[in-house]
């Protein structure tokens, strides 16, 4: 079964994305190796939970990514 494109907000910014749960999306994204935090809609989201956590459309995903430097 093929997943319908969503518009959600990723990093404050409209995008469509082809994704039915968390886990997806950051496959989708090219984030499925990466370590990243996760939050929807505020919430904080562990990496366990993520294949578990639906997207909908509306939705609001921030992913943040450690840096190294000062």
């Amino acid at each position: 079964m093929e997943t319908l494109a969503l518009l959600i907000t990723l990093n404050g910014e409209p995008r469509e994305l082809a994704a039915s749960n968390l886990a997806e999306a950051l496959a989708a994204l090219d984030y499925a190796d990466a370590i990243v935090a996760t939050a929807l809609n505020g919430e904080f989201v562990p990496q366990r939970k993520r294949r578990e956590t639906p997207l909908a459309p509306g939705d609001r995903l921030e992913i943040v990514a450690p840096r190294q430097g000062g």
